[in-house]
Formats: structure tokens, C-alpha cells, sequence
């Protein structure tokens, strides 16, 4: 009876999964070839440069300080809000010939354009040698992040679940960081927070796809491989929409109103659901399905008790 009425209110999810699987295979393709053209548009807490921090009086129209910096020593700035409308923190890429002391002195001559009673709070300058060193450690973060997920999932699942469970998060990983290449947004530590939050919230996921998958092979004794994946994902199906909806409408409200501080790990944030969500359905499960799995690979393993072999001699 779980079986009859399982498969007939079942979503056929792979019916279009290899048109579907098709244009993902493009999508990190195309990322693949961005990311070795174009590369990543790497931001100062990777290449280096100059932070000054002030403070104003009153609160300063940020659209107006920006203008105010038309030298070529503040060209590339980033000026953003910093924990009050008061606050403003800027940020100077790091210029050949050029000293950070008349970056920082050109910056408040501009700031005090706009209101004389701007302060300086504070002033860092990040070298090019910490920079590269920071996008190795990110870069490797996101190596061990994956290893680790890997050895877990390997010893979670049986491993055709394994490499479809990997393969998916590969797959989530290079397309964010594709966008981000393509459209040359910048690439900074709060982006590669939002990297690394994509990996975990793909996997959990797919874990929760895979751990349905694994219980119905077991109770639908003559469905398909491919009905127990659809019936899976279709019983899956409200508590990822539940999830999904949820998580979108904070990391909207960050895209929209949080401000340029975490734009991009938002714009990271919101790559990482949509693509994700789809690649637990047409690139882990998929993947498992054309790598053979069935219901003999999801049995437990039977332990032999020791004198078994005699008790069978006995009359």
C-alpha cells in the first residue's frame, strides 16, 4: 500500500533531468573558461591598499563625498557607511609611485569639502604580500572545506551517494565563483564567507534528499531506482520549499538594505540557494542514479555470529 500510493503522487523530477543536467554542465563550463580569461576581481582584503575610517558631525550623503574624490591618487575608492550613517569607512587600492600618507591626505581634504568637521578615526594599510597570503588561506579554506565533506559523506553514504553528493557541491562552488568572474563583482572575505555558507547549506540539502532516498529503497520493494528517487525528492519536496523561502527572504532583505558591506556575501548567498536547491535534484541525485543505484547497494551489512557455521550442523 506505501508503495501504490507513493509512486502515484509522485512528481516525475527526472523527466527533464538530463536537458536539465546538460545546461548545468554548460553553466561550469562557462564558468570554468571566466575564471581562467577573466579571473576574479580580487578586493583590497586580497591585493592590498588603505583604510581610513573618519567619522562626521552629521550624516554625510555618501553620493557626494564619492564625487568629491577625483584625484588620481583616491581613483577606485570604495566609500561605504560604517556602523552609523555618521561613520564612513574608504578604502584605496594600492597605487605604483603613490605613498598610502598622501592617499589618506587627499581623502580628507576631499571629506572635508563636504563637512569641515569630519574627524579622522583610524587608519590601516594592508600590503600587497598580506593580500596574497589571504586569498591562499581563503583558497585553501574552501580546498579543506570540500575534503572534509567528502570524507564524511563517504563514510555516510554508500558511495555512489558520495561522489553525486561531492559532484553537486563542486558544482555550486564553481558557478558562484563563476557569476562573480563573469560579471566581475568583487571578491572579498565576506563573499568568501558566503562561499563557504553555500557549501554547507548545499549539503545539507542533498543529505536530506539522500537520507529519504536511502529509507524508501528499503520500503518500496519494486519501484525503480528512478521512482524511488522522484518519490524521495517529492516527499522532500515542502520542507526544502519551506527552507528555501525562508532563507531567501533574509538574504533578500541583505541584498536590498543591508549595504555594501555584505553585498556581496549576499549576492554569494543568493547564487548559492538557487543553484544549489536545483543541483540536490539534477546533478547529486541524478549523477547516483546513472552511476547504478538500487536496492541491493543501500542493505545493510549482514555480520556472520560467531558458531553460526555450527549451530547450522546441528540437528
Amino acid at each position: 500500500m506505501f508503495q501504490i500510493l507513493s509512486i502515484k503522487g509522485t512528481i516525475n523530477f527526472l523527466r527533464h533531468a538530463v536537458a536539465i543536467s546538460g545546461l548545468s554542465l554548460i553553466l561550469v563550463l562557462a564558468s570554468l573558461g571566466s575564471l581562467a580569461v577573466k579571473g576574479i576581481n580580487w578586493g583590497l582584503d586580497f591585493t592590498g591598499g588603505t583604510v581610513v575610517e573618519m567619522e562626521f558631525e552629521n550624516p554625510v550623503d555618501l553620493n557626494k563625498l564619492r564625487a568629491a574624490l577625483t584625484s588620481d591618487e583616491t581613483d577606485g575608492a570604495v566609500v561605504q557607511n560604517f556602523g552609523s550613517s555618521r561613520d564612513v569607512l574608504i578604502r584605496l587600492p594600492v597605487k605604483e609611485g603613490v605613498k598610502s600618507d598622501l592617499q589618506v591626505e587627499h581623502v580628507m581634504e576631499a571629506a572635508a569639502k563636504v563637512d569641515p568637521s569630519v574627524t579622522q578615526k583610524r587608519v590601516e594599510f594592508v600590503g600587497p604580500q598580506v593580500g596574497k597570503e589571504l586569498a591562499e588561506q581563503g583558497g585553501l579554506a574552501v580546498l579543506v572545506a570540500l575534503i572534509c565533506i567528502l570524507i564524511y559523506v563517504s563514510f555516510r553514504f554508500e558511495w555512489r551517494l558520495a561522489l553525486g553528493s561531492v559532484a553537486a557541491l563542486a558544482h555550486d562552488v564553481i558557478i558562484t565563483l563563476g557569476v562573480f568572474s563573469i560579471f566581475q563583482l568583487e571578491f572579498d572575505l565576506t563573499v568568501l564567507a558566503g562561499v563557504l555558507t553555500v557549501v554547507g547549506y548545499s549539503l545539507n540539502d542533498t543529505i536530506v534528499v539522500f537520507d529519504r532516498i536511502r529509507e524508501n529503497f528499503l520500503k518500496m520493494r519494486k519501484g525503480t531506482p528512478v521512482d524511488v528517487v522522484n518519490n524521495s525528492i517529492t516527499q522532500t519536496m515542502s520542507r526544502t520549499i519551506i527552507t528555501t523561502g525562508t532563507t531567501l527572504v533574509v538574504v533578500v532583505a541583505l541584498f536590498l538594505k543591508g549595504g555594501t558591506m555584505i553585498h556581496g556575501f549576499a549576492t554569494a548567498l543568493l547564487m548559492g540557494i538557487f543553484v544549489g536547491t536545483f543541483s540536490s535534484i539534477y546533478v547529486a541525485s541524478f549523477l547516483a542514479v546513472k552511476l547504478g543505484i538500487n536496492r541491493e547497494h543501500m542493505m545493510p551489512v549482514e555480520i556472520e555470529k560467531e558458531g553460526a557455521d555450527q549451530e547450522a550442523l546441528m540437528p
